[in-house]
C-alpha cells in the first residue's frame, strides 16, 4: 500500500458497473489502499450513493439509451458536465484529492475538474472513444464538418487542460499526437481483460449451440450484418441460437429485422446486464461474434469483448478491422472480411462444424491472455499515478503490439 494511500475521484459519462475499464482502474486502486470515489450516471433503479467493492459511487444523473438526435445527447453531456463539476468540487473541498481521472466521451468532461486541477490535484484524462470520428458515425457527418471541427478543437483544448492523457489502443495514440497530444504526455492503456471477472465457469450442458454478441448495439457494431449472416446458417441446423445482449440507437431496427427474417425463436435480443452477469453468460457460449463495420471509427475501434471471450475459453469470429488485425492474428480469431455477410455466414458454419478449430482457436488464446491481462498490467497503471502525483518523470518503454507506451 502506498503511504497513506491517495484520494482519487473518476468522472464517467457510464453506468460503473457496465464500464470494465473504469472499474478496472478504480478496483486496482483499492486493492493497493487508495481511496477511490466515482462518479456516474444511474440507470433508475440503482441507489444514488453505494459502496462497490470499497469504490464509493456516486450516481447524479439518470440516462436512457434513446441519443439519436444530436442536440438532445449534448444536452444530456452538457447537463451531466455542469451537476458532475459541482459534486467534484463539493468532494474535493472535504478530500482534498491527489489526482482525478476523467473518462470520455465527452473530452470535455475534464474541465468539470477545474477546482480540483487550480488547488493542485492531477489530472488524467482517459480517452476510451476518440470522439470526433465517434460523433462522425453516430451521427453520420462528414470529417470537414463544422460540428467534426469544432470536436478537434475541444479534444486539442482538453488535452491541454489535462496533466497527462490515456488513449485506449495505438492507432488512436498515433492519430491523437499527430493533431492534439505531445507524446511525453500520452500513454496507452488497451482494454485488458479482467481475469479476476472473467475466468472460465461453464454450468451449460443442454445441446444447443449459441452464439453471443455482448455490447453496445450502434450501427458500426454491424449486428445487422451479423443477424442477416446467422440466417443463412440457423434454418438448417437446429438447436442454434443467436443471444445478443446490450443496448442503443439501432436497437428497434434490429428487432425489426429480427421479425422480418422470421427469427424470434432463434435470436434473442436481451437488456444489457452489470459485469459480473456478463462473465457468466460469456462463458456458457459456444462461439463469440464480433461482427464491427470497418468504417472510420469502427475500423479503428478496440473490442474489449474479444479478450473477454477468449478469457473464457469461447472461440470468437472477428470482423477483420486495421485495429483487430493489429493486435491479433488467425491462430487466435476467426477473422471474417468485413461487411461481408455471406463470408461471416461461412465462417458462422466452419467453427460450427469444425470442433478441432474451435479447440485450437481455444488453446492459443489462452496462451495469449496470459500474456496480455490485467493483472499483468496493472502495476504500470500505479505507476502512472504515482508519478503524476509525485511528480517524477515517466519512464517511457519501447512500443509493442499490446504494450502501454504511445508509439
Amino acid at each position: 500500500m502506498p503511504p497513506g494511500g491517495k484520494k482519487i475521484c473518476m468522472l464517467v459519462y457510464s453506468f460503473y458497473e457496465s464500464d470494465n475499464r473504469v472499474m478496472r482502474y478504480a478496483r486496482a486502486l483499492v486493492e493497493r489502499g487508495d481511496q477511490v470515489d466515482v462518479i456516474a450516471l444511474s440507470d433508475g433503479k440503482q441507489q444514488p450513493f453505494e459502496i462497490v467493492e470499497g469504490v464509493n459511487v456516486h450516481r447524479i444523473q439518470r440516462r436512457e439509451r434513446n441519443e439519436r438526435n444530436k442536440f438532445a445527447y449534448l444536452y444530456r453531456l452538457l447537463k451531466f458536465c455542469v451537476k458532475s463539476s459541482l459534486v467534484l468540487s463539493r468532494l474535493h473541498w472535504r478530500r482534498k484529492y491527489s489526482l482525478i481521472h476523467v473518462h470520455n466521451v465527452p473530452d470535455f468532461l475534464v474541465f468539470s475538474a477545474w477546482l480540483p486541477k487550480v488547488t493542485g490535484a492531477k489530472i488524467i484524462l482517459d480517452i476510451h472513444d476518440i470522439l470526433p470520428e465517434f460523433f462522425a458515425n453516430k451521427f453520420r457527418k462528414p470529417e470537414h464538418s463544422v460540428y467534426v471541427r469544432l470536436l478537434k478543437l475541444i479534444e486539442k483544448l482538453s488535452a491541454r487542460f489535462a496533466n497527462h492523457v490515456i488513449v485506449s489502443n495505438h492507432l488512436w495514440s498515433e492519430k491523437a499526437i499527430a493533431r492534439s497530444i505531445s507524446k511525453e504526455k500520452c500513454t496507452v492503456f488497451i482494454n485488458y481483460v479482467d481475469l479476476s471477472l472473467f475466468r472460465s465457469r461453464r454450468t451449460r450442458n443442454d445441446g444447443r449451440f449459441i452464439m453471443l454478441y455482448h455490447g453496445g448495439l450502434q450501427r458500426h457494431q454491424g449486428l445487422d450484418l451479423a443477424i442477416r449472416a446467422f440466417d443463412k446458417v440457423c434454418r438448417p441446423n437446429p438447436g442454434v441460437e443467436f443471444h445478443i445482449y446490450g443496448g442503443g440507437s439501432m436497437k428497434p431496427e434490429l428487432e425489426e429485422l429480427v421479425r422480418d427474417l422470421g427469427l424470434n425463436d432463434r435470436v434473442f435480443l436481451q437488456e444489457s446486464v452489470p459485469t459480473r452477469e456478463v462473465a457468466d453468460i460469456v462463458a456458457n457460449a459456444d462461439l463469440g461474434i464480433v461482427a464491427k463495420r470497418a468504417d472510420s471509427f469502427g475500423n479503428e475501434a478496440y473490442s474489449t469483448k474479444i479478450m473477454e471471450f477468449m478469457a473464457e475459453g469461447v472461440p470468437v469470429i472477428v470482423s477483420k478491422t486495421k485495429i483487430d488485425s493489429f493486435y491479433f492474428d488467425d491462430s487466435v480469431v476467426r477473422f471474417f472480411e468485413s461487411g461481408n455477410e455471406d463470408d461471416l455466414a461461412s465462417a458462422m458454419l466452419d467453427l460450427m462444424k469444425n470442433q478441432g478449430r474451435r479447440e485450437s482457436l481455444v488453446r492459443h488464446a489462452n496462451e495469449y491472455v496470459a500474456r496480455n491481462n490485467w493483472d499483468t498490467r496493472k502495476q504500470k497503471y500505479w505507476h502512472l499515478v504515482d508519478s503524476l502525483v509525485s511528480g517524477t518523470e515517466l519512464q517511457p518503454a519501447g512500443l509493442s503490439k499490446g504494450s502501454t507506451v504511445c508509439p
